[in-house]
């Protein structure tokens, strides 16, 4: 984007929902924001049952670590990725250079980091639904879809954390806080100062300060002898 700052252009200009919208960020937003939906519903929902006694056991080989560990991760991500939706809106809106850039860098490092907790769900959730021996035949489709929204959502964050990183990249065009003193030109120079033609001209003193014909004999004036 031209005269850009970290992705957006100078503050205080519109918004446009649409436009918005269309944007490669924003549909990864909500593609992270509904697999972590899938992800927490499918356990919370389906993801425990009683097996030959009234306590609830996790679907993952009765491991309720599994289960606990799967439901933070979509939760966390659920609100993070509307507190980064929200960010979004806001951020063309933020003056401050510094504040740009601190915003981009949490979203790149919180991405990155989330990306990888995912890949720690899908081989947690892969691993214990792979030795599960007791039949689960109610809750083997949640079971599945958690494990497969998650392999999903390493993708979806990846990408969350590609596209921070190439929004810090871009960097900040100072042509954006440049004022009005400056040329208007990207390239212009400061204004030159004015110079004269070179020849120094005495027309602007109406007499000179001293005058070597001055009258010695003044009027009524008369030289002492002594």
């Amino acid at each position: 984007m031209e005269g850009a700052s970290f992705g957006a252009g100078r503050a205080g200009g519109g918004f446009d929902p649409m436009e918005f919208l269309k944007q490669p960020q924003t549909i990864l937003r909500i593609v992270c924001w509904v697999f972590s939906i899938v992800v927490f519903g499918s356990i919370v929902n389906e993801g425990y049952m009683n097996i030959d006694s009234p306590e609830l056991y996790c679907v993952f080989n009765k491991n309720d670590d599994a289960c606990n560990y799967a439901i933070a991760i979509g939760v966390i991500a659920f609100f993070a990725t509307i507190f980064f939706f929200v960010l979004d809106i806001y951020f063309p809106q933020i003056s401050s250079v510094k504040d740009r850039k601190k915003a981009v860098m949490l979203d790149m490092g919180f991405s990155a980091f989330w990306a990888f907790l995912w890949f720690v769900a899908f081989c947690f959730l892969a691993d214990q639904w792979r030795i599960t021996k007791y039949p689960v035949k109610q809750a083997a489709d949640a079971a599945r879809a958690a494990i497969v929204f998650s392999f999903f959502s390493i993708f979806s964050w990846s990408a969350m954390a590609v596209k921070a990183f190439q929004r810090y990249r871009l960097g900040t065009d100072m042509s954006l806080f440049a004022g009005d003193n400056f040329g208007s030109a990207p390239n212009a120079g400061y204004p030159a100062y004015p110079t004269g033609s070179g020849i120094e001209s005495t027309d602007t003193y109406q007499s000179p300060p001293f005058t070597e014909n001055a009258d010695t004999n003044a009027r009524g004036y008369q030289v002492p002898s002594y």
